[in-house]
């Protein structure tokens, strides 16, 4: 069955057409999307929660944290010892401030399990303190972003839909997508790669 259209004038019926158009076009630049493409899209900058002087550093206690709770791989899972020296690697202690940029404050609960044959572990994280975690942990919450899709009016003088009566011409609206970081793992000390493999840590 057929969408019944509102019963409107020609200017209502003109700005129909010209909303539909534009949610067309968005739908477009959504589906076009790949993966390659949201993860170079731009990360909105958040201020650190978490400033630590070198003197609360000197003061603070080592705290290395362990799993809450350990299960053993499956019966016929085998760990393959080719990755035997990137998972020495990645078991590695790193120093973090862990951070909940969703709810401020709140402790990260998560389960891990970076390689198969290994076991799956449940991790409670203090937020906005120093604590030591294998690097594999500090990577997996590094990782927990997500893209923000948001549509951004624009005008031009080449226009797919029409103008309206002040002589402005759509094209429409564009697909605008942000990363935002959901949980951060900060490194304490300015050693070269701690974790992640970047120039930053």
């Amino acid at each position: 069955m057929a969408e019944k259209k509102p019963n409107v004038n020609s200017q209502g019926e003109m700005e129909l057409e010209k909303a539909k158009a534009q949610f067309d076009e968005f739908d477009n630049q959504v589906k076009e999307m790949t993966l390659d493409r949201m993860n170079e899209a731009p990360k909105l900058e958040k201020e650190e929660q978490t400033k630590l002087s070198s003197q609360d550093l000197a003061k603070s206690k080592d705290i290395y944290l362990k799993p809450k709770r350990a299960l053993g791989p499956g019966k016929n899972e085998k760990f393959n010892e080719t990755f035997r020296d990137e998972y020495n690697f990645q078991k590695e202690y790193v120093h973090i401030v862990a951070e909940n940029n969703e709810i401020i404050g709140e402790n990260i609960e998560m389960w891990t399990k970076p390689f198969p044959g290994i076991n799956t572990e449940e991790w409670a994280i203090p937020v906005n303190k120093p604590v030591w975690v294998p690097r594999y942990v500090a990577e997996q919450i590094k990782r927990k972003s997500y893209h923000r899709l948001s549509m951004k009016q624009t005008q031009s003088q080449n226009n797919y839909a029409g103008s309206d009566e002040t002589g402005n011409q759509y094209y429409g609206t564009m697909a605008v997508d942000n990363t935002i970081q959901r949980l951060d793992a900060r490194p304490v000390t300015t050693r070269k790669s701690l974790f992640m493999g970047s120039g930053n840590f």
